[in-house]
């Protein structure tokens, strides 16, 4: 189910950057790599780390594909917007409220340091002088993708990760949203 969904956000996401249908043509190849690189690797490790944080607790947990997401997701980017739900860590057990919140605030905590490590990766390579066009795309997209994933999914709002890390502790989400929209705004 990973692997299905990692590929259908990369695509969509890929053909969004094109600026929808059109995209598909010129470019394409090399939006799909920056994509998969990108949007695939922050979605692949967001969801794993929910997973591995519950299973720390002792839970079963398991990604489960949402494919009238992931169609969603692929058909709406062919005319320029995007709307991701590719699917959810499913949970099963008996888990505290900190346990829940911890769960969910991994998520989004991965994806900040995700884009703490793009853009460390940018600045290495700027002192380096090895700062391509490719790699400014990768860089400033992967600091851009994880940030926004992060201040998505910490939206206080059912069934988003917000809404159980708000629940069991607000300074972990205001922490989080702040940092998002710092990453976001300020950098």
């Amino acid at each position: 189910d990973l692997l299905w969904a990692w590929a259908a956000i990369s695509f969509a996401f890929a053909v969004l950057l094109g600026g929808g249908i059109e995209g598909l043509g010129v470019g394409f190849s090399a939006r799909l790599i920056l994509t998969v690189i990108t949007v695939g690797i922050a979605f692949l490790l967001h969801e794993l780390a929910h997973k591995f944080v519950a299973q720390k607790y002792g839970l079963w947990a398991e990604f489960r594909k949402f494919n009238f997401g992931l169609i969603l997701a692929v058909f709406l980017s062919f005319f320029g917007f995007i709307i991701a739900a590719p699917g959810a860590v499913m949970i099963a057990g008996l888990a505290t409220n900190e346990q829940n919140g911890k769960i969910a605030v991994a998520g989004p905590l991965t994806n900040i340091i995700l884009a703490g490590l793009f853009l460390l990766l940018g600045t290495f390579l700027a002192r380096l002088g090895l700062f391509t066009p490719l790699l400014q795309s990768i860089v400033g997209f992967g600091i851009m993708i994880n940030a926004w994933l992060a201040l998505f999914n910490i939206i206080p709002i059912p069934p988003l990760d917000g809404s159980k890390v708000i629940s069991w502790s607000f300074p972990a989400w205001i922490g989080i949203a702040g940092v998002a929209v710092f990453i976001l705004f300020v950098i």
